[in-house]
């Protein structure tokens, strides 16, 4: 059995999708369309830069959406992977659940796009910047890293937003609360901790007000049934039903994305093979995760060619 994965924030880098632009007529389709969608040349941003703007979350969610997407339609439609066929199961970490959804056929390119977007924007602008903070805890694991931050709240929101890998939890909160954590981390246990360079502190509750919008968002769009069962960052469980996957949407914008347990279960669903699209960060906390499980990267033109011949 096997699972395609799509990555999330931290996956964008100035010049990604351009040599697939270049060698594959499907993947220029997929940039062209999202451009369409947006107004707005995106895939320049993403081939040109400048980097501090593709880094702004309303620009880095579609265009690493972008990027996987037009990598998946390559290799169903040039490399004629049937996706029922090829996988059991689709999970994306974090906006990455949107562009599985995208892949299994829940929403259009188009709407994920917007939705992408505006998800982007909303995250941004519920918190001022400055207020909220994001660390990496390595060395922990979750039931560590809770304690640390129980700890470190004194007060003040401070809890776990990524449960990544056995040995990688990212706490998300107050500004100050982090700050605290940080200080407290090695002390309780941690190998080290490490403040990331975001905008804004994702899946906690001070994302409330983005988490509203997205409702707004989501109930006013067609959610289909997904070709395959799509793992929920929320709940770490497959699901199909249209109305229940809305809800996980707007529950993943505060809630916290339980990507350990999604590829444990996973693996006790039976899959011994991860395929990341687009990407390879997903790849080394699979390894973490599950040690025995083949995981491969598809990234390139040559990458999408060897997996359909492999899948073929």
């Amino acid at each position: 059995m096997r699972a395609f994965l799509f990555p999330g924030q931290g996956s964008q880098a100035v010049g990604m999708g351009a040599a697939l632009n270049e060698a594959s007529r499907t993947a220029r389709d997929v940039f062209e369309e999202v451009n369409e969608a947006l107004g707005q040349n995106l895939f320049r941003l993403m081939c040109a830069g400048p980097e501090d703007e593709l880094k702004l979350t309303e620009n880095a969610q579609p265009a690493i959406m972008a990027n996987s997407f037009a990598v998946y339609r390559a290799l169903t439609k040039e490399g004629g992977v049937d996706l029922k066929k090829a996988a059991s199961f689709v999970a994306g970490h974090s906006l990455g659940e949107y562009s599985a959804l995208c892949a299994a056929g829940s929403f259009t390119l188009a709407t994920t796009a917007n939705l992408l977007r505006l998800r982007g924007r909303a995250m941004q602008e519920a918190v001022p910047v400055g207020v909220g903070a994001m660390a990496a805890l390595l060395g922990a694991d979750i039931a560590l890293a809770q304690r640390i931050a129980d700890a470190a709240a004194q007060g003040e929101i401070c809890t776990v937003a990524n449960d990544n890998d056995p040995s990688q939890v990212v706490i998300s909160g107050h500004k100050g609360a982090i700050d605290r954590a940080i200080e407290m981390a090695k002390e309780m246990g941690a190998k080290r901790a490490v403040l990331l360079p975001v905008s804004a502190p994702f899946h906690c509750p001070l994302m409330q007000p983005a988490a509203e919008a997205m409702r707004d968002a989501l109930g006013s769009v067609v959610v289909e049934q997904p070709a395959v069962p799509v793992f929920a960052n929320v709940t770490a469980q497959p699901e199909t039903d249209p109305d229940t996957i809305r809800n996980q949407l707007v529950e993943q914008v505060t809630g916290m994305v339980r990507w350990r347990e999604s590829v444990a279960n996973m693996v006790d669903a039976g899959v011994r093979e991860f395929v990341e699209i687009g990407g390879k960060v997903l790849g080394p906390m699979v390894k973490r995760i599950a040690p025995d499980a083949k995981v491969t990267s598809v990234v390139s033109i040559e990458d999408v060619e060897a997996l359909a011949k492999e899948i073929a």
